[in-house]
């Protein structure tokens, strides 16, 4: 691949990937209603995102137990260098006790 093709398809890749920041940033999406949290560490940047300058988002639905802990994650969408370190956070993010279990969407966003 030449030098100036591999440009222009890195360039495109970036503009794609920052649509989709956007796009997922613009969804109107609930808050933790109801929810007060008490915990939520950041994920961290993977350093092979970080060296490669390249940004996404994540998408997740998690279930919270009534406990407060995150008992289940659902990956929405979202690019896949990030997923595990936004699953690896949430293993410590930590709500309010409540009477029931709550659903809610969350984003998070990866900027170098």
């Amino acid at each position: 691949m030449q030098t100036g093709q591999r440009t222009k398809l890195t360039k495109m890749a970036a503009k794609t990937f920052l649509a989709l920041a956007m796009t997922l940033s613009a969804v109107n999406m609930p808050a933790q209603e109801g929810r007060k949290v008490i915990s939520n560490p950041a994920p961290v940047y993977p350093e092979t995102a970080r060296s490669l300058h390249i940004r996404g988002a994540v998408k997740v639905q998690v279930v919270i137990a009534t406990d407060g802990h995150i008992k289940d994650i659902k990956v929405i969408g979202g690019h896949p260098l990030f997923v595990d370190s936004v699953q690896e956070a949430l293993k410590s993010w930590k709500y309010a006790p409540a009477s029931s279990e709550s659903t809610v969407l969350l984003e998070f966003s990866f900027h170098p």
